[in-house]
């Protein structure tokens, strides 16, 4: 009798260390987002087996975002931080120092072949340090425009998480490889839209520059009175200057932006007779009820407005 009760009291215990341990497993990862597309990324990839937390939130502006008590904390239990690099979360290095994380910091940038600011903004940003608190760079950081850099995010997510948990490694492979066949197809939506609006139609006024890189990969032309920060205002000169580029450039269409004021495009609109062709996505997705939920969403958002502004449809 004795010896059937140790074996069934051993049992228990085999029984219960092994929960604990699966549970401790079924653990999600904890992962920081510096902002809303990346974890947009971070979602896809990870499905449950993440929980993640969004510094940047929905239509924010990452440029001259002040981090808070709470973000401090969401650093500090992270398992991995997850971040654009290239100098575009200014407030990174102070929120790493303040929260004292010990959590991997993966820069999704890693394997990018960055663009640097259009020259007409390149020594301004330079000079401000393009919302890095005084570092001085000429890189334009806004590498995610382009889906091709976003399929190389992807992968960098994929490798960060296998590498944080080896169990769910092939679940992570899976579904960025199922998320990059969604991507590859709006590439091509994008590629074959921008192909029906006429060459000398390719023009585009945005608020600031944060379209370097669709411009790059897909050979519209944007023209933006800000450069690649939002964290200071243009001159008059600069706007001055804008418009009479705008009236001889012929620009097709003119947009606001999603984390921006739009009062200075308003008075461009004004000035050079071009109607607001509405809403483009640039550093942050839209609240979960907006039109750019979702990476996907944004870049199906962004080039059905610009194509109907332009061409009227």
């Amino acid at each position: 009798m004795l010896k059937s009760i140790h074996a069934a009291l051993a049992m228990s215990v085999i029984t219960l260390t092994a929960f604990g341990a699966s549970s401790a497993l079924a653990a999600p990862l904890k992962v920081v987002a510096s902002f809303t597309v990346i974890a947009d990324f971070a979602k896809n990839v990870g499905g449950d087996r993440i929980d993640v937390t969004t510094i940047v939130g929905p239509d924010g502006d990452a440029h001259v975002y002040e981090p808070s008590p709470a973000d401090a904390v969401a650093m500090a239990k992270a398992d991995i931080v997850l971040v654009n690099g290239l100098h575009f979360e200014g407030f990174l290095q102070r929120l790493v120092d303040a929260s004292a994380t010990k959590a991997s910091i993966i820069t999704l940038t890693k394997g990018v072949t960055p663009i640097d600011f259009k020259p007409e903004f390149a020594d301004a940003d330079a000079a401000e340090g393009a919302g890095t608190g005084g570092g001085k760079t000429v890189t334009d950081p806004h590498a995610f425009q382009s889906i091709a850099n976003a399929r190389i995010y992807v992968k960098n997510i994929a490798e960060a998480f296998c590498a944080a948990d080896a169990e769910g490694c092939v679940s992570y492979q899976t579904n960025a490889a199922a998320y990059t066949k969604k991507l590859d197809a709006v590439e091509g939506e994008v590629k074959t839209a921008i192909a029906s609006i006429p060459e000398s139609k390719r023009v585009v006024i945005t608020s600031h520059d944060a379209f370097g890189y669709f411009e790059h990969a897909y050979g519209l032309t944007f023209i933006a009175p800000q450069g690649v920060s939002t964290d200071s205002e243009p001159s008059a000169a600069d706007v001055a200057k804008l418009v009479k580029q705008v009236k001889q450039d012929k620009a097709a269409a003119i947009f606001v932006e999603n984390i921006t004021n739009p009062r200075l495009i308003e008075q461009i609109a004004s000035e050079t007779g071009i109607k607001v062709g509405g809403t483009l996505y640039s550093d942050a997705l839209s609240q979960p009820d907006g039109p750019a939920a979702t990476y996907i969403d944004m870049m199906h958002n962004n080039i059905r407005q610009i194509k109907g502004a332009i061409l009227g449809s």
